[in-house]
């Protein structure tokens, strides 16, 4: 699989990844599936260690990008953003080639083809290697879904979204109720701690910037549901 290294934060549907790269942890995006979700590999420099967000689609694609040599990244774990089928058809078959531990928040995990290994709660650490990554619970787009975030000791924080908050506004919801919890959760635990470079990437289409949208949060909220 071909990989562009002038990472911008889009990549096409069945085309080439598009990895950035830290000085602790590379981040590799990649589009899959009919309804162009992203899956993100991430792997610890140090230890050659491997953690994938969102085994969305196409195991043959994530397989390839992963790698099939014998410096491969070892892929310890698979995080479920949310219960939506769209982001684990490929699941079962990474985590059953890689000996993957699999994790999810348990108010979403009795929806998932794989029973999760364990299960994680808002302020919970995932680590890959020699770095962590703290989940975030965010209520709205389904109960259990989550994000992601990566304090670079060198830089910006990085925010794997899920179908929570995408640019231009939060993630779909089936009600008023669950787009005010969304927009709150979204509100409070992500644009009132986390600084303006914060980069995150979202579990469809192109990444942004809290500072880019948090202009647009009373509007968001004023548009409602």
């Amino acid at each position: 699989m071909n990989v562009a290294e002038d990472y911008t934060g889009h990549v096409e549907p069945g085309g080439d990844a598009a990895r950035r790269v830290l000085r602790a942890l590379t981040i590799t995006k990649l589009s899959v599936g009919p309804m162009d979700n992203n899956a993100y590999l991430l792997v610890c420099r140090a230890q050659n260690e491997a953690l994938l967000i969102d085994a969305a689609a196409d195991p043959e694609r994530i397989s390839d990008l992963i790698g099939h040599g014998p410096d491969r990244p070892a892929l310890r774990t698979v995080v479920t953003t949310h219960q939506h089928g769209d982001h684990w058809q490929a699941l079962g078959a990474v985590a059953g080639a890689n000996g993957s531990n699999t994790a999810a928040h348990p108010l979403d995990a009795e929806v998932l083809p794989v029973p999760p290994d364990f299960l994680v709660e808002h302020g919970d650490t995932i680590t890959v290697g020699d770095c962590s990554l703290e989940v975030i619970h965010l209520r709205g787009h389904t109960p259990g879904s989550i994000a992601l975030l990566y304090r670079d000791p060198d830089g910006s924080t990085h925010l794997f979204t899920g179908d929570s908050l995408f640019p231009g506004g939060v993630g779909k919801t089936g009600s008023p109720e669950d787009f005010e919890s969304l927009l709150n959760d979204v509100t409070s635990r992500i644009f009132d701690v986390l600084p303006d470079e914060t980069w995150f990437y979202p579990g469809h289409g192109d990444d942004s910037t809290l500072g880019a949208e948090r202009p647009k949060l009373a509007e968001w909220r004023e548009r409602g549901w």
